[in-house]
Formats: C-alpha cells, structure tokens, sequence
C-alpha cells in the first residue's frame, strides 16, 4: 500500500510538472505567435494611497494587465514614493517613468490652458466635461497641448462637482475673504486671488498638517469620503459648498509619447479602454460614497454651510474677467477658450432644459 501511494504521488508530482512545464510552453508560443511583449511600466501620481482618488490609477492598471494577461503590467506609486505629487508631469516628460496619474491644472504654468483639461471656475460638470473631451474636441485640443511636452493624456477619472472647502471660521462676505490662507490649485486659485485670497497650491498629504497647525486658514480638496480620510474635519469646522472652481474635474493619466509610440497597437488600443473604464468608475464610486460620508461628518458636528449669494456673484463675476483678459492676451489660451466657450453654451442650453428642470423638481420635492 505505502509503495503503492509512493508511486501515485511521484506520478501526479510529475504530471503536475508536466502540466506547468506545458502550460509555461504554451504562455510562451502564444507571446511568440502574437509578437505581444512582456511590459513593466511605473506609474507615479499625485495621489496618496489611502485617498479614493488614487482608484483611478489602480483600476487603469487592474485592468491593462488583465487584458493582457499579465503581459503589460504598469505599477501605481504614490506621491513621495518616487516623486513629490505636484511633479508627475516633469517627471513623465523627462522619461523617468513611462505614465503618471495627475491633475492638468496642476501644471497651469507651464501652459495656462492645461486648466481646461481639468476644470474651469463656474464651467462644465462632470457629464459635460466628458461630453466636451470625447466628442466635443477638447481631448484633442489637450492632446495637442501636451504635443509640445513630448506627452500624451488621456482621461482617467473625474471626482464629481467638489465641496468649497474647509474653513476655521465663518465666510458670509467678500471682505471676509480677505488676507485668508487657502489651499487651491488651478484657476480656482487665481480667480479668488483676485478676491482678497492668499492661494496655496499643497499636495494632499500636506493639507492636514497645513490647516491644523494654522499654516492656512481654508483648504479644499475633494469631496466628504477623501477629506474624511485626510481628517480635515478635525482640523476645521466650517465646510462650505459648493466648489464653483471646480464644477466636473478631470483626472488624468499622463504618458511619454516616446515610450507611448514603442507600445504596440493592441497595447495602445487596451491602455486607452482602461483609461476609460476608470474615468467612468471614479465618477461612479464617489457619487456612492461622498452622500454616506456627508451623513458622517455632519452627525459628528462638522457644519455644513452654503457660500452667500454674495461671494458667488463675485466669484462668477472675477471669473469671467479672469477668463476674457486671459483670452485677450494669449492667443494660444484664446484658440481653446472660445472653441470650450461655444461648446459650454450649447451644452447649458440642452441641460436647462433636460437635466436642470428634471433637477430642480425632483430633488426638491424629494
């Protein structure tokens, strides 16, 4: 018997190796017959790992390597493992690594229109923006932008119209504005500067400290599930909404054109889906969890609190003016300005008619 139950493990032991030996011969034909290669990409981001944001970079990597079959693997980093947050864009531009995750308006100095990418004060929302990149020729207007930084973007998350913001005190008037210490990036922030703010721009695993410690006085960064998890209600009281500097904000994954041009078609055609696929799915998830997380934060004491009529006429108002003087003085900022101008105005008239009246009665007969 024991000879017996020898033999038979021994000879499923060997057909086991057998099997793998076979199944590793086959892997390999196949690469061979597709001329596929094997791939190690990194991705680095602006982005900590806790922060849901981050979902966008992890799920364009979940799925490449799964439509490849392990063949194209791209690893995400976060901000600081290999670079600061704020230096995705140099960092993808130099070749250091093949892609990065990031926001476009973070880089707004080295090309004022890279804002649009992301969002524009009092501009598209979500469903917008997506409609205005995918059809309506603003990926192809960011897509030439990025031409001349040996990169090419592609849409890979969007976290929904954001919150206004954390504040220690109170804001109910532009003079209350005045001298305050914000944490805002984009045109947001140059905008509101023009209204009395001292704008920072500080990447989110910095903010919490920042504001805690008094270093600012204001701070916004997403939304109720991401500034939950950076505890920013611990270190303000006052949240105020809505975020009029950033409507519908695009993520994006940057990729060196270079190393772009090295993929293979199919590989090029699957890292496009997936960018896809997360730019849908981030949108999706935090419409999910930003309600669940309001209902928390505001159960433990965090007062919820609308910006004046006020401080958004102002706000709108130094945003227009912002927008046209740019226009006027830069004619590249111009060219993508009026082409998104035209394409808002149509949109804004569609969605008052569909979406704003089906809005303003269900919700508020809710």
């Amino acid at each position: 018997m024991k000879r017996r139950k020898i033999i038979n493990t021994g000879a499923i032991a060997t057909a086991t190796a057998i099997t793998l030996s076979s199944c590793a011969r086959t892997q390999t034909a196949a690469n061979i017959q597709t001329g596929l290669p094997n791939l190690r990409w990194r991705m680095v981001t602006s982005w900590p790992k806790s922060l849901g944001i981050f979902s966008g970079a992890e799920i364009l990597a979940k799925r490449v390597s799964e439509m490849t079959n392990g063949r194209f693997t791209i690893t995400p980093l976060a901000a600081g493992e290999l670079v600061p947050g704020l230096q995705v864009m140099d960092t993808v531009q130099a070749g250091t690594v093949e892609c990065g995750h990031t926001a476009n308006y973070y880089y707004i100095g080295k090309n004022l229109a890279l804002a649009f990418g992301t969002s524009v004060p009092f501009g598209l929302n979500a469903q917008q923006q997506n409609s205005w990149l995918y059809h309506g020729g603003g990926l192809e207007t960011m897509q030439k932008i990025y031409s001349d930084f040996n990169i090419i973007n592609f849409p890979a998350g969007n976290t929904g119209a954001q919150m206004g913001g954390w504040f220690k005190r109170e804001i109910n008037t532009v003079a209350d504005l005045q001298g305050l210490k914000m944490r805002i990036p984009g045109l947001g922030g140059q905008v509101i500067s023009r209204m009395g703010v001292n704008a920072q721009v500080l990447p989110g695993g910095e903010i919490f400290l920042a504001l805690d410690r008094g270093a600012i006085d204001a701070a916004e960064w997403v939304g109720p599930y991401d500034d939950e998890k950076l505890g920013l209600h611990k270190a303000a009281q006052f949240y105020y909404y809505p975020g009029w500097w950033e409507p519908g904000p695009t993520l994006d994954v940057l990729v060196n054109r270079s190393a772009w041009d090295k993929l293979p078609p199919e590989y090029q055609a699957i890292f496009k889906t997936a960018a896809y696929e997360a730019n849908m799915n981030m949108l999706a998830e935090y419409d999910a969890l930003n309600g669940q997380a309001l209902a928390r934060l505001t159960a433990g004491g965090t007062k919820l609190v609308a910006f004046s009529p006020e401080i958004m006429q102002a706000s709108q108002k130094a945003s227009v003016d912002f927008l046209e003087e740019n226009a006027t003085k830069d004619a590249n900022f111009k060219q993508v300005y009026e082409q998104w101008k035209g394409f808002r105005k149509q949109v804004f008239d569609w969605n008052r008619v569909n979406e704003l009246s089906y809005a303003n009665f269900a919700i508020s007969n809710s």
